[in-house]
């Protein structure tokens, strides 16, 4: 069983998305400063799921993993500061902030207590280990009597 997504926005209904396009409905229903929603893989092997994140720009520092009630949430915060002064006065001060958070319910085949994260080149990945009893079995051949 793969786990399952759960987005934090309300979508807007498909045939408007193909009518005038996604970006234009998003834009106009939603603030979208600051709000970026990485782009996520996951994947399942026989021994682990392995969730990864492509969030290129922010460190290891700037994430946050949770795990409540079989509900994995990966967050991130981030805030960015671009001034220029001239003579001690202000000419442009620009504040930067991004945020995202994405929520995973995961199937009770995951032993929880031994999940993993690490980041390494823009991608946080989420090794998310299946108990023994959820791995899948090699074939077995049954004697007759």
């Amino acid at each position: 069983m793969l786990p399952m997504l759960r987005r934090s926005r309300v979508n807007v209904p498909s045939l408007m998305d193909e009518f005038f396009g996604r970006d234009l409905m998003q834009n106009f229903f939603e603030d979208q400063t600051g709000i970026s929603m990485p782009a996520v893989n996951v994947v399942e092997t026989n021994d682990n799921f392995r969730i990864e994140v492509a969030a290129p720009g922010l460190e290891k520092k700037d994430f946050k993993i949770d795990l409540d009630n079989n509900v994995l949430t990966i967050s991130s915060e981030k805030e960015e500061r671009n001034e220029s002064q001239e003579e001690g006065k202000f000419m442009r001060r620009e504040f930067s902030y991004s945020s995202f958070r994405r929520s995973f319910s995961l199937p009770n085949s995951v032993d929880a207590e031994k999940i993993k994260a690490n980041h390494k080149d823009g991608i946080l990945s989420i090794i998310l280990p299946k108990r023994e009893e959820a791995k899948q079995k090699p074939p077995k051949q049954i004697s007759i009597s």
